[in-house]
């Protein structure tokens, strides 16, 4: 079952951050940066109704990423965990997902706030965010509770 798969990409990411430090962990820690996607115009039609959503699911290789581990040191801790209990880019596949406000839908170009991707990342995919699918009650964070006990957000969001 290891035959190769390949993914091309359906566009590029823009943002404001060309190097990791001073990107927050998660988007939503920082609101107010805006980012773009330009759409190859191969993909354009796929972009019809996407407007309709607040938030979209990006998915994009972390192509800056040259290692990869199967555990690795958290921003929010110094313990080690497992690879797949943690969203480091050094991954088998290093594959990226991202969760974004969406802004507008112009031509082949999305515009979003949230952002926590490095700019010129290849976008491979775009989901919608659908509250009734995406959301789950009674959720278990495993680790990562413990840096959440109130609604604060914690000390170490940024790289």
């Amino acid at each position: 079952m290891k035959k190769p798969i390949t993914i091309k990409p359906i566009g590029v990411i823009n943002t404001p951050y060309k190097e990791p430090k001073g990107m927050p962990i998660q988007g939503k820690f920082k609101r107010g940066v805006t980012g773009t996607a330009r759409i190859f115009p191969e993909y354009k039609a796929g972009l019809r109704d996407v407007e309709g959503f607040s938030h979209v699911i990006l998915i994009y290789h972390f192509n800056r990423s040259k290692e990869e581990k199967l555990t690795g040191k958290p921003f929010l801790e110094d313990a080690e965990h497992g690879i797949f209990a943690i969203r480091s880019p050094h991954r088998p596949n290093h594959i990226g997902f991202s969760i974004v406000k969406l802004k507008s839908v112009k031509g082949n170009i999305i515009t979003f706030t949230e952002v926590d991707i490095l700019d010129g990342t290849p976008l491979l995919d775009i989901k919608p965010y659908v509250k009734h699918f995406d959301s789950r009650d009674k959720v278990k964070n495993g680790w990562i509770d413990k840096h959440f006990k109130t609604d604060k957000i914690p000390k170490r969001t940024r790289l």
